[in-house]
């Protein structure tokens, strides 16, 4: 049976269950039924009709937040091209403020629940634009926060989270009414900024405001897990780790944070020196569009490690070529890890654009230095040094990074600290340990005093060391 705008008529228990979720999704008038966006997520809204009314608008918004909140995200963004482009609606729409606001915010949280969120960002600054009620300009501050802040846009997320919490405040609404995007968001923006207390402060009222949804509790555990390996208690990160990723719990979280910690489970293997352990855990790993959680990015972690800087940049090749299509929050730690890649291959021109590249991302959306986690203190000090000599203009980003280094650069792993020398580089780094100046090394080893120096460079790269001295004392330690 049709509608007047020529579209299928949902059933009545979908219209009841459309009307109850889409009234909840706004703060200050209870929580969505679980039952009903089961129902949600599992129903399918057909073509689009002829013409939006407030009725269709608000069916569409409520599937797009059940399969959000359901993990039912098989559709992908194929979900939204159908009904739009460009951010507008492919049919004419006769709809009112609100019910275009409450479209738009349940648009952009399925973005950010498929890992879209440059796209998500969008439609949520639009749900802004159409909001008239405190409420409804909650829900898309929310929503914006979210996405911003998973893009690393993050003085602008940052900017949508005060507004947001001064608007709770001021209405009076109850705990169980926060927005969990809002809170997510409010987590991102800490990671960027290594405050491991404030994580776990929003995690933990992540799991106050919904303390029997295992998709809310899923998500704050992970929070504490970035916490921890921040706070460098490894051990205890990879634990809790494996028991989300592999218990039951799993079964009801948002699929971002399983991959979301997934990778971050891959970065404690390779801390520990687990090199091939991590690759095993990303082996299987599927990157979506968008690429807010890149695997190929959390791969040249551990191949840099091994020492196998071609394999770093013929396996994030494609992620570079995807321009505008890249989530800026990855794509800027894996240009990092691509210029290390160039410096040690001897491709320094190539580095130091790389580089800047990444730079110049950081200083446009807020100053993170966590695109530099998991490199090592000498590769990145190396790259930041050339760069300021490269553009000045950089230099005073390159020294407030340089300052936050000591707290996240990569350390190495001391009783494996040859593992990811190649052979050649064995054989000089033994030298290094003799009395032996550069120049005598280098005739020793019949080759040019420039050739033996960039072997230096690249071994203390790879050993996380700047100096002979530090290298020394490193590799005599990893004979013991």
């Amino acid at each position: 049976m049709s509608d007047s705008t020529g579209s299928i008529e949902p059933s009545a228990l979908l219209r009841a269950a459309a009307a109850h979720t889409a009234l909840r999704l706004e703060p200050g008038r209870g929580q969505p039924l679980p039952r009903h966006l089961s129902v949600l997520a599992e129903a399918e809204p057909g073509p689009a009709p002829l013409v939006w009314t407030d009725t269709r608008a608000m069916l569409l918004s409520a599937m797009l937040a059940a399969r959000a909140r359901n993990d039912a995200l098989g559709d992908g963004l194929e979900f939204v091209l159908r009904y739009f482009d460009n951010n507008r609606l492919t049919r004419p729409a006769a709809l009112s403020g609100p019910a275009r606001s409450g479209l738009f915010a349940s648009v952009a949280e399925y973005c950010a629940t498929i890992g879209w969120p440059q796209i998500g960002a969008l439609y949520a600054s639009e749900a802004l634009v159409f909001a008239e009620t405190p409420a409804q300009r909650y829900r898309a501050l929310s929503m914006q926060a979210l996405n911003l802040a998973f893009n690393a846009e993050y003085p602008a997320a940052a900017a949508a989270v005060t507004e947001a919490r001064s608007l709770f405040a001021e209405q009076g609404w109850q705990i169980e009414d926060t927005s969990q995007g809002l809170l997510l968001g409010e987590a991102l923006i800490a990671v960027s900024r290594v405050d491991s207390a404030r994580m776990r402060s929003v995690a933990d009222e992540i799991g106050s405001a919904q303390p029997d949804d295992p998709y809310w509790h899923f998500s704050a555990d992970t929070i504490r897990v970035v916490a921890t390996f921040f706070d460098r208690d490894v051990t205890q990160g990879i634990a809790k780790s494996r028991e989300l990723l592999y218990g039951s719990a799993r079964a009801r979280s948002y699929r971002v944070m399983r991959e979301l910690l997934l990778g971050l489970y891959a970065d404690m293997l390779i801390t520990h020196g687990e090199y091939d352990e991590a690759l095993a855990v990303l082996s299987n790993a599927v990157t979506h569009p968008g690429h807010a959680i890149c695997f190929p990015m959390q791969r040249a972690s551990a191949l840099l490690q091994m020492g196998r800087e071609r394999e770093v940049i013929e396996t994030t090749n494609a992620c570079v070529a995807l321009h505008d299509e890249h989530c800026l929050r990855t794509l800027t730690p894996l240009l990092t890890r691509r210029a290390v890649a160039f410096l040690r291959l001897g491709s320094e021109r190539r580095a130091v654009q790389s580089m800047e590249s990444a730079i110049l991302l950081i200083q446009r959306t807020g100053g993170s230095a966590t695109p530099f986690f998991m490199i090592p203190l000498g590769d990145t000090d190396r790259l930041l040094d050339l760069v300021a000599n490269d553009n000045p203009d950089l230099a005073p980003v390159a020294t407030a990074i340089r300052q936050m280094l000591p707290a996240i650069a990569a350390r190495a792993n001391t009783p494996d600290a040859l593992a990811a020398l190649t052979a050649t580089e064995r054989e000089l780094a033994y030298l290094l340990t003799s009395s032996l100046g550069l120049p005598e090394i280098a005739r020793a080893r019949n080759v040019s005093l420039n050739t033996v120096k960039s072997q230096v460079r690249s071994i203390y790269s790879k050993l996380g060391v700047s100096s002979r001295e530090d290298a020394v004392a490193l590799l005599k330690s990893s004979e013991e």
